[in-house]
């Protein structure tokens, strides 16, 4: 399917009823956007509950504080940054 939709003013455009109903889309989803190359795909983001069980926690991890694993992912990302 291509349908094509018009960039307003403000950089909105409006997700044809085609694309919304084919994706399931409501209002409120929330979408992201990955530009590949010299084009974007549109695709909804699943919600938490969704992805809920999807991700396994090794054992020695188990406990951790959240905030600790924040800290820890910050760190890791910004230390990948560089």
């Amino acid at each position: 399917m291509e349908i094509s939709a018009r960039l307003s003013s403000k950089g909105q455009i409006t997700v044809p009823r085609a694309v919304r109903e084919a994706l399931s889309l409501e209002e409120g989803d929330r979408l992201v956007f990955r530009v590949e190359g010299d084009h974007a795909v549109l695709a909804r983001t699943p919600d938490l509950l969704t992805l809920a069980g999807s991700v396994s926690v090794p054992a020695v991890k188990r406990g951790t504080p959240w905030a600790e694993v924040l800290r820890q992912t910050r760190r890791a990302r910004a230390a990948e940054r560089r």
